[in-house]
């Protein structure tokens, strides 16, 4: 199969961990087929953790096929199941789950921040945390079970479940809670943070959705009602993934395909993380200038804390008229005022609506360490760990034994998080998700 370069005699012992230059020939009648170079990994230290063989060949499919048909000769190799080098690693003990995780989403990253913040996840930090975590709670246990075994004698100090254990229970407790109570950030981010725009029709609103895309992705005309369905494309605005939603213009309608429209697109600006609000400042400043409020009745109802305002038109406008839109509305810390038409402050709006977006979901760029959860099952499982820690807390000393169980169940809980126990059904899922060669 491989010949030395050099030599012409047949490989047969590789030097582990060197590159070395080689003839890949067929097996049966030792026809060539590439010349290539070959490394040997031998276990343990390899990714997989068992014994590798790398084949570097030149990238044409016909060669890439010649070189499969070949392997497919011999009958103890077959191809790779997706994300079955990854699994064995795991299995192998090279990668713990929140690992894998870090690495499938390292591969899926479309942004810089989700590329830092998964790198933190496959380099192993994310698992660090939870193993100080589950050492913690060990040591609490251990202590409980000493007292168990040998109750407060000579070799036990005086008042150790009082003092040490419930003392360090409820610090870590008051941990996992600090960490559950961060408003899903790294959920969010990993998927994407969903925005919603919305506003009145010819507000200004596929313009931006097509500003922020770069491309025509919605059709734009002067006719009210042009957009009827959510339009939804995932952008990278300032390192962030935003999954942007264009929603119809939201007012009274006959029309029933467009009363549709509207629905959806109120349904899609409540499932949303944030929302913008696009507005005419020719419409925004005749209101002001009546002593009414500049955002229209039939929005107002869909106006959050968690809602940004773009003013758009301000082409048609004088600048000396804009401060008073500010001057009378408690909206400058979330609004900016461009025109999509000449693109007149449209870098400076999506500059801010990306500062504004990483102080709300608390993304520092100086500092590249990711949220301790990631993945909706990393709150489950932490969750649980807090319940059965709050069931320590409440015990009373004499409930020893109990109390000993509660602490093995938050053990337990947060061993799952990194795949020490029960992960089979999560793997299958993850895996299915893997490319081959991973």
């Amino acid at each position: 199969m491989l010949r030395s370069h050099s030599s012409d005699k047949l490989l047969r012992d590789p030097i582990p961990w060197k590159l070395q230059r080689c003839r890949i020939v067929h097996p049966d009648n030792e026809t060539l087929i590439d010349d290539g170079l070959a490394v040997y990994f031998r276990a343990p230290y390899s990714y997989t953790t068992l014994p590798t063989l790398e084949l570097h060949i030149h990238s044409g499919r016909a060669l890439v096929s010649a070189l499969l048909s070949a392997l497919s000769a011999f009958p103890q190799l077959r191809p790779a199941e997706p994300g079955e080098f990854t699994r064995q690693a795991l299995l192998g003990g090279r990668l713990d789950l929140t690992q894998v995780e870090g690495l499938h989403d390292l591969i899926e990253a479309d942004t810089e921040v989700q590329r830092v913040w998964a790198l933190g996840g496959a380099g192993g930090e994310t698992r660090a945390e939870y193993e100080a975590l589950r050492n913690k709670i060990i040591h609490c246990l251990s202590q409980v079970e000493a007292l168990i075994d040998f109750g407060e004698g000579e070799d036990i100090e005086e008042g150790v479940y009082e003092q040490v254990a419930k003392v360090e229970a409820s610090e870590l407790y008051s941990t996992i809670q600090k960490h559950l109570s961060d408003n899903r950030r790294g959920e969010v981010i990993r998927s994407g943070i969903k925005m919603a725009i919305f506003g009145p029709p010819n507000a200004g609103k596929s313009s931006l959705f097509n500003y922020l895309a770069n491309r025509p992705a919605s059709i734009v005309t002067s006719i009210p009602g042009t957009t009827r369905d959510v339009l939804e494309l995932t952008l990278d605005i300032g390192g962030l993934p935003v999954v942007v939603a264009d929603t119809a213009g939201i007012r009274e309608t006959e029309d029933v395909v467009e009363v549709i429209g509207v629905q959806r697109g109120i349904d899609a600006i409540k499932a949303a993380d944030i929302s913008l609000c696009v507005l005419p400042l020719p419409e925004v400043l005749n209101a002001a200038e009546k002593g009414q409020s500049i955002i229209p009745e039939d929005i107002r109802n869909l106006v959050t804390p968690t809602t940004y305002f773009l003013f758009n038109k301000s082409d048609l406008v004088a600048s000396k008229d804009l401060q008073a839109v500010f001057d009378s509305n408690d909206l400058l810390s979330r609004s900016w005022c461009a025109s999509l038409a000449s693109g007149e402050g449209t870098h400076a709006f999506v500059q801010g609506l990306a500062k504004a977006l990483k102080t709300q979901f608390e993304i520092d760029d100086t500092k590249t360490h990711a949220p301790l959860i990631t993945r909706s099952r990393h709150r489950v499982h932490l969750e649980s760990a807090c319940k059965f820690l709050e069931a320590f807390l409440a015990l009373p000393p004499e409930d020893v034994v109990l109390a000993a169980e509660e602490l093995r169940y938050a053990a337990q809980a947060v061993g799952r998080v990194t795949g020490d126990i029960g992960v089979e059904d999560v793997l299958d899922a993850l895996f299915r998700d893997f490319c081959i060669g991973k």
